[in-house]
């Protein structure tokens, strides 16, 4: 079965129970997590199980046909587990064949159905078929971060979502379509956010959104205000007091989703400085410009090697992560040559690959020249065989280098070792660090802290690593 969320909290027996499962992206967990945290201030109790819940709310990914098997199989499930269901995500705002709504058309007994980021709608729907407790909290929640409410991640990370929805047409997304136009969120609630989930215990914060390097782009970068001080509605500021606000906690602030523009200049020194992690998600999607050019790409204009090179030099140990589609419909085998040339040119640190998906709605499936799914998907296992190859030969040079290392798992204290993560190493998508039983008796590992390592050998993506 789906893992059902169930964050713990202290309700009465008779508090009705809510069943929750999260699908897809960090950006829809900050959504779940904020229908969670207005539940929980309600009094509703979140159940473990669909059969032990008073209803279930599943919300879903439509982005690609996997994810959107997943989402339907899941409502599937939790409707014959439980009967009594409601969705909510970006599968819900889909259409089907028909013209009418996907979720409905494929399960008609759901209770509602809602787009992403629609919070109100859905507790709209839970009250109208769940009705409130008499003693509701609705000051006081259990077990969440203050002003930023309840979170599914582990206690000591957290994703911070800056804004929502996307001004790019990029042929192969219709991610625009279900989640609409960028909305940036008011500068001084994210800081706020980010101030209460450091003081909540919070040693990693994950910036992440649709366009990070847009922030603010929608509101012209008005200035807002926080900690009686005003701070400017854009990416530089923003990043910049995130990091002021993580250095007296020791914490990280990681970025996500962050396009090549030439405004990202500005963050790498930053970056330099130790003020946030000397990391990048860069979606790149392909280097070829004729074929970003058919995916309609933002900056795809831009001489991305060359911005790289530059960035490196400001910054040696900057570590680059990005994703890539292979086979886009009129992607010629020179085409495809010149993406493995770049992945091995440019040493991309970490990178995933998706063999392009013709995801209804979107308009690259009208682009001439689609590609057949055995030669996309060969296509695909080509380029991780070279993203690999580059990314084990840049792991076998930190072979003999200490490194700070946040403990995700250590069991017994640590006392037969752990699991943890280096700067490079974003959770749940690159790899990780293997730490060895200490050497020391009085070494002991805890989740949620740093220990110093060395680094002794790596493994595939992961590196192997001893407390030190």
């Amino acid at each position: 079965m789906s893992e059902v969320a169930s964050p713990e909290r202290t309700a009465t027996p008779t508090a009705p129970k809510v069943g929750f499962v999260s699908l897809g992206c960090p950006k829809a967990l900050t959504d779940s997590e904020l229908i969670l945290t207005r539940l929980s201030a309600e009094g509703y109790q979140t159940a473990k199980t669909f059969e032990g819940a008073d209803l279930v709310i599943v919300n879903t990914c439509g982005f690609i046909d996997d994810a959107v098997r997943e989402s339907l199989d899941t409502i599937g499930e939790a409707l014959a587990e439980n009967g009594r269901v409601i969705v909510t995500g970006c599968l819900g705002a889909k259409t089907g064949d028909q013209g009418g709504n996907l979720v409905r058309q494929m399960h008609p007994s759901v209770l509602a159905v809602t787009g992403p980021h629609a919070t109100q709608e859905v507790m709209d729907a839970v009250h109208a078929n769940l009705p409130k407790p008499h003693d509701p909290f609705i000051d006081l929640v259990p077990n969440t971060f203050g002003v930023a409410g309840l979170k599914l991640t582990p206690r000591h990370y957290a994703y911070l979502k800056i804004s929502e929805g996307c001004n790019h047409r990029c042929t192969f997304c219709i991610i625009p379509s279900m989640r609409g136009d960028l909305v940036s969120r008011p500068v001084g609630d994210v800081l706020s956010e980010a101030k209460a989930l450091f003081e909540g215990g919070v040693r990693e914060l994950l910036v992440i959104s649709q366009d990070t390097s847009a922030y603010g782009v929608d509101v012209k970068y008005r200035t807002g205000f926080w900690d009686g001080k005003p701070v400017k509605t854009r990416m530089l500021e923003l990043v910049r007091t995130l990091g002021e606000i993580a250095e007296p906690y020791g914490a990280w602030v990681r970025l996500h989703y962050v396009y090549p523009y030439p405004s990202v200049d500005e963050i790498i020194p930053l970056m330099a400085s130790g003020l946030v992690l000397p990391y990048l998600d860069v979606p790149l999607q392909h280097s070829h410009p004729d074929v970003l050019k058919r995916m309609k790409r933002p900056a795809s204009g831009e001489k991305n090697l060359e911005r790289l090179a530059r960035w490196r030099e400001v910054c040696p140990e900057l570590v680059i992560r990005s994703t890539f589609i292979a086979g886009f419909p009129g992607e010629t085998e020179q085409e495809f040559e010149h993406l493995l040339d770049f992945i091995r040119e440019a040493e991309i640190d970490r990178a995933g690959c998706f063999a392009y998906s013709p995801v209804q709605g979107a308009t690259a499936n009208d682009i001439p020249g689609m590609l057949p799914e055995a030669e996309r998907e060969a296509r695909r296992a080509r380029f991780m065989e070279v993203a690999e190859a580059v990314s084990i030969a840049k792991l076998q040079k930190r072979v003999g280098a200490t490194m700070q290392v946040l403990v995700d798992s250590a069991p017994g204290m640590g006392r037969k070792g752990g699991v943890g993560r280096t700067y490079a190493d974003a959770p749940e998508i690159d790899g990780t660090v293997r730490l060895l039983p200490p050497e020391k008796i009085s070494k002991t590992l805890k989740v949620g802290e740093f220990t110093r390592a060395r680094i002794v050998g790596a493994e595939g993506h992961d590196l192997i690593a001893l407390p030190v």
